[in-house]
């Protein structure tokens, strides 16, 4: 672990722990940088253009129910 002072806004880390229910301001600070990691770890898609990953042809629409 790693121990630090840092000056956060009150309201902010207010309503941070409204949204996630999280009760301590250590807990909360944690589950962002971890949401903030795997934000920045997931892959764009904009990158897999041209890859055989991404069939051209898919069809996302199609998947969706009659209605939706």
């Amino acid at each position: 672990m790693v121990r630090t002072n840092v000056e956060l806004d009150p309201d902010l880390v207010d309503e941070a722990r409204r949204l996630s229910r999280i009760r301590t301001k250590r807990a909360l600070i944690h589950q962002a940088l971890l949401e903030f990691v795997a934000n920045r770890k997931r892959l764009d898609l904009r990158e897999l253009e041209g890859s055989e990953l991404l069939d051209p042809d898919y069809d996302h629409k199609a998947l969706r129910l009659p209605g939706s």
